[in-house]
């Protein structure tokens, strides 16, 4: 993941973000609301004001329960984050961007249906019988839906292909990620002009 945390580094720093602003490897925590803080994996601090914060998760093997882990760590993040602005933590910074990337392995164990349990009530259509990536996939989008996350991304990479990745949904690409983290802080750095 380290790769493509420096590949929205150096793109914040092409813009003229200072490097004291940009935090990607130490002083990455943040006041929580639910808790003390969160260390995100990549953060612009920008004189004083928390413009972004992003975090980058990858998943392989252990499918079943990591990803309900994941699931619920990335609306957990959101909502911490979220009530932490709302109470004043970040004072005077307006409403932080925030992102959420996925990097999960492409496998016939993730990219296979897996059943869904029903004793009680019928799970939502889009998620009965998906695989664990159309579960991120959803997932993904129902964050930024749902205003707990300004952009996510979904990757999809094997192991025996370094380098080489898939983007499931074009909604859900990187670049676009990227593009949206980019205007939040050219927008910043434009209003100091």
């Amino acid at each position: 993941m380290n790769g493509f945390v420096d590949i929205i580094g150096g793109l914040l720093l092409e813009l003229g973000l200072p490097e004291t602003s940009l935090f990607v490897r130490s002083k990455l925590e943040i006041p929580g609301y639910f808790r003390p803080e969160k260390r995100w994996d990549l953060l612009v601090v920008h004189k004083g004001i928390l413009v972004a914060a992003v975090e980058f998760k990858s998943q392989t093997g252990s499918f079943g329960n990591n990803a309900n882990n994941r699931i619920e760590e990335a609306i957990g993040n959101a909502a911490d984050a979220r009530t932490a602005f709302r109470e004043g933590a970040f004072k005077p910074s307006p409403r932080p961007w925030t992102g959420f990337v996925v990097l999960l392995e492409d496998a016939e164990k993730s990219t296979r249906p897996v059943r869904s349990k029903e004793p009680h009530f019928p799970v939502f259509e889009e998620l009965r019988n998906a695989s664990y990536a159309g579960r991120y996939e959803q997932l993904c989008l129902r964050l930024v839906r749902e205003g707990l996350y300004d952009s996510t991304s979904l990757l999809l990479a094997a192991p025996e292909r370094p380098g080489d990745y898939r983007e499931p949904n074009p909604e859900l690409a990187f670049r676009a990620l990227a593009a949206s983290i980019v205007g939040r802080v050219s927008a910043v750095l434009a209003l100091e002009q």
